[in-house]
């Protein structure tokens, strides 16, 4: 059978007791025996045997019987000690054990809170702390130990959670997504066969299948472009931040004639995935361009600061409230904190965050004051 700990203990605590009280006992009976056989039983004679003076005068007994008496007290006093002592031991022993149990359950109550609290915690209650007792002995380093843990598993469920219901948002959002071209060609083809339609019913139809069709390719090359970035980069390249970006400037102002451009551009030397960077930058320029005014103007500026290259861009637009800015790092969401049809496809922020985090860099998202947004991406620099 197994003892518990607090029987254990309370065994160990008595048989120290015990085995103290068994050498103190040993020991005594050692040095009384010592004793009386060094003492002289005749200590009130003189060494011829007559007796002192002013003492009575008995007759003295032979001294073999003095001897023999001496013996016999000898004896009964060890005797009497060992009885005396065993009883004391046995007695001592008991309340060893006593004390022992209620020292050891004191001495163990914080390792039953520790138990307590660990039963009734559970994935979905993880808010509960093992007491620290105020003397910081080893039983409160093991509560703030396991108090730490606690609270390491409570942030990762937390952040399991925030990922579990990422993935959900972002499964029915590309669902959705791809639905809709889907069902939009359906009911084209539904409605112009449902009759005898002419050539021009069948070009029309033809057209609304195609745009469906390119919406859907697009979901998928964005989706596809999200995953290969989120999966980390295993070969990387020299590039040109700067050489990128005055690419992407030049589509851009093709597009819209109108918009002012303000470009500062040096070498911006970087290591990494140039198709990926390529579309960094495209969905950059492009979000500045789409959700600008049309008198609007752009800003962007790229090259090495404190050993890192820096790409910030800048563009007036729509006033967008501070706590709406994270909102547009997820997938499919365009504004107002959530899903809103417009021509683009709400990837674009998602899609640089992600490419910006396997270059192992950071990115930077902020309103500013009167419209339009200002984004920063800093990347690790690569020596030319």
């Amino acid at each position: 059978m197994r003892l518990t700990a607090r029987a254990r203990l309370t065994l160990l605590l008595t048989m120290l007791v015990l085995a103290a009280g068994g050498v103190l006992t040993t020991l005594t009976y050692l040095l009384m025996r010592q004793n009386l056989r060094h003492r002289s039983f005749f200590s009130e004679l003189d060494p011829t045997g007559s007796p002192s003076p002013g003492t009575p005068q008995p007759t003295p007994p032979p001294a073999q019987q003095l001897h023999d008496l001496a013996a016999r007290v000898a004896a009964d006093t060890l005797s009497a000690l060992l009885t005396q002592a065993g009883l004391a031991l046995i007695v001592v022993t008991g309340l060893a054990a006593a004390l022992g149990w209620l020292v050891a359950g004191r001495v163990l109550r914080p390792i039953r809170a520790i138990s307590s609290t660990a039963r009734r915690l559970s994935a979905e209650n993880l808010t509960e702390r093992v007491p620290v007792t105020a003397p910081a002995d080893e039983l409160s380093a093991l509560a703030g130990t396991v108090n730490d843990m606690l609270d390491r598993i409570q942030r990762d469920v937390a952040e399991r959670d925030r990922i579990l219901d990422s993935q959900r948002l972002f499964t029915a959002n590309a669902a959705h997504e791809l639905r809709t071209p889907l069902t939009t060609a359906r009911t084209a083809i539904d409605v112009t066969l449902d009759g005898d339609p002419d050539r021009d019913e069948l070009l029309t139809m033809a057209d609304d299948v195609r745009d469906a069709v390119e919406h859907v390719q697009r979901v998928l090359d964005g989706l596809l472009l999200l995953a290969r970035s989120q999966a980390g980069i295993s070969a990387r390249e020299p590039a040109d931040l700067a050489g990128i970006v005055a690419a992407a400037l030049e589509s851009a102002a093709q597009r819209s004639p109108d918009l002012v451009i303000r470009a500062d551009l040096r070498p911006a030397p970087v290591l990494g995935v140039p198709v990926l960077l390529e579309r960094m930058i495209g969905n950059l320029v492009d979000n500045a361009v789409r959700y600008n005014r049309p008198d609007g103007h752009l800003a962007i500026s790229a090259g090495p600061a404190d050993g890192r290259i820096v790409l910030r861009i800048s563009n007036t637009g729509r006033e967008i409230p501070p706590g709406e800015v994270q909102t547009l790092l997820e997938p499919f969401v365009h504004g107002q904190g959530a899903r809103v049809r417009s021509e683009g496809l709400g990837l674009g922020l998602s899609i640089v965050h992600a490419v910006t985090l396997a270059h192992r860099g950071r990115l930077a998202v902020i309103a500013r004051p009167g419209g339009g947004l200002d984004v920063t991406v800093e990347l690790p620099g690569h020596p030319v």
